[in-house]
């Protein structure tokens, strides 16, 4: 008996009050029809009401993918629970579900994106909860704002500091979701799932385990239905036995304004002339000297933002290939993609699930992790997750905090100020035109990464800016090295809102990075596979 039904029956299956759990990493996997479909009855029915949502990492974009904004009316949407949320530029309109949060007309909370698929995994195994060290000192700590994300989540505290065997923990207890919507590619009739045209395979099967051990509705989203035992028995990674109700629909995108990349998921490779390289900018500069800090043989975590262009900088210096990328959508290997398919990387060597992923990144068996900043401030402490100003432009934290959790070193990049303007001539770099916002401030909006907890840990931390390098020490923050062209007193010192430390030797960033041309970039000596835990133990 076929499992396929239509839209509008699938979402007369969620009942009010529902906690609805979502895969979908903002366009890439997102399940948009049926998000559609729900918020299509409750205009014409006024049901469901008062759903309560999961979204471990994000559903929805701000370039066509509505995602959770198809849930996010008044009435309709009562809680919502994600990793990260819509963001892009003010160019575009905000958000609707930016609009509920800030106007307090709906519970929002933001999780990091390992913890909630951990709290699906403890939910589908009946276990009260997660008990972590992810996230201590944290925006996500308590003892800060516990995740929430407006007044109404405050008052009602989702996570709990406790001691365990004499350490500080938090504990997330398990939310047990009835309703899950996934995606695939294809289904047989049975509803088995496979994924051969998705770019990542994400959480869904543990956001269906959590479901089906529990009793709920799993409605699946693919692009097409194919005969019954047609589909390798390896190739199905959801099974018809965790699936109730099939939906389909020909024209879901792959990701965000991507019909189908066939190298995104391993059906072709893409050839490595084929691939853009940046412009010669401070920001490629940038990008440059945080590729200085590779060792061949590593496996290096990379962030959104200026450390995205990394693997490019490689490429263009003829070492591809000498790094394993990893991102936190389950690509291992590969080039990583960016802009609207940031997530997704062409000719990876795998693509796991994200919740392995984040097992391997909570755990800190990579080498290190390159991310991006929007404020440092004198404890260390990095903010990429909330600006009061215009809120939406951010995203959240996304896997931000698993990730930094145990990393054993850490190169944060970002521009110095915000909006400034400089000449390249020469090898040398100017400001003509100071930034109109400091982004070294003496206190992040936002905890998102603790620089307490980094000096506790041991971790190795750098700040890579255009004009300056910059480490975390016990002391504070201090200049190790300075970009030519650039006056320390005039142009760092100066322009942070709070005392930096000053190396006793600081060195000249090499002049080469500052060059059009490519640069001559060594990569250190090759690491065995666990030398680096070896060598911190």
């Amino acid at each position: 008996m076929s499992k396929v039904i239509s839209f509008e029956q699938a979402a007369k299956l969620i009942k009010d009050g529902d906690v609805v759990t979502v895969s979908s990493s903002s366009g890439l996997g997102c399940p948009d029809r049926m998000l559609r479909a729900i918020g299509e009855r409750f205009e014409q029915e006024g049901q469901p009401r008062a759903l309560r949502t999961l979204h471990p990492i994000a559903a929805g974009d701000m370039y066509g993918i509505k995602g959770i904004d198809h849930l996010a009316k008044p009435g309709l949407l009562a809680k919502v629970i994600a990793g990260s949320y819509p963001s892009g530029p003010s160019s575009l309109p905000m958000p609707a579900v930016w609009q509920e949060i800030t106007e307090n007309r709906v519970t929002a909370y933001n999780i990091p994106s390992g913890i909630l698929f951990d709290m699906h995994r403890e939910a589908a195994a009946k276990r009260p909860g997660v008990l972590t060290q992810v996230g201590i000192d944290t925006f996500v700590d308590p003892d800060r704002q516990g995740g929430a994300m407006n007044a109404r989540a405050a008052a009602e505290p989702i996570v709990r500091k406790v001691q365990f065997e004499g350490a500080d923990y938090l504990f997330f207890p398990s939310i047990t979701p009835r309703v899950a919507i996934i995606r695939a590619t294809s289904a047989d009739q049975k509803g088995n799932l496979s994924f051969e045209q998705e770019g990542a395979y994400l959480g869904a099967l543990e956001q269906a385990l959590a479901v089906r051990n529990n009793g709920g509705v799993i409605i699946a989203q693919v692009k097409r239905v194919v005969s019954n035992n047609s589909l390798p028995p390896y190739q199905v990674h959801i099974p018809n036995n965790l699936v109730d109700a099939i939906v389909v629909d020909p024209e879901q995108l792959q990701t965000t304004q991507t019909p189908y990349d066939p190298a995104i998921s391993g059906k072709i490779r893409q050839p490595e002339d084929s691939f853009t390289m940046p412009e010669f900018s401070p920001e490629k500069i940038i990008a440059r000297r945080v590729a200085q800090e590779l060792k061949a043989g590593q496996a290096v975590n990379l962030g959104f933002g200026i450390s995205a262009n990394v693997p490019r900088i490689l490429l263009e210096e003829g070492l591809h290939n000498q790094v394993t990328w990893v991102v936190e959508q389950g690509a291992v290997g590969g080039v990583p993609l960016l802009g609207f398919a940031f997530g997704c990387a062409a000719n990876a060597d795998s693509i796991i699930p994200s919740p392995q992923q984040f097992t391997y990144f909570q755990g800190g068996g990579f080498d290190q992790s390159l991310l991006s900043f929007m404020e440092v401030d004198q404890q260390g402490n990095v903010n990429v997750s909330k600006l009061g100003i215009k809120p939406y432009l951010t995203a959240g934290c996304g896997g931000f905090v698993d990730i930094t959790a145990h990393a054993k070193k850490i190169v944060f990049s970002g521009f110095f100020t915000a909006g400034a303007k400089y000449s390249l001539d020469s090898g040398q770099l100017r400001v003509i035109q100071e930034g109109r916002f400091q982004k070294l401030v003496k206190a992040v909006e936002h905890v998102t990464f603790s620089g307490r907890m980094g000096i506790q840990r041991e971790q190795q931390v750098l700040y890579v800016t255009e004009r300056c390098v910059m480490k975390l020490t016990p002391e504070g923050i201090e200049v190790v090295e300075l970009a030519p062209g650039i006056d320390l007193e005039r142009d760092v010192l100066n322009q942070a809102g709070f005392e930096l430390k000053v190396a006793d030797h600081v060195k000249q960033m090499d002049a080469a990075l500052f060059k059009p041309e490519p640069f001559g970039l060594m990569l250190g000596e090759p690491t065995l596979v666990g030398q680096t835990q070896r060598e911190t133990s």
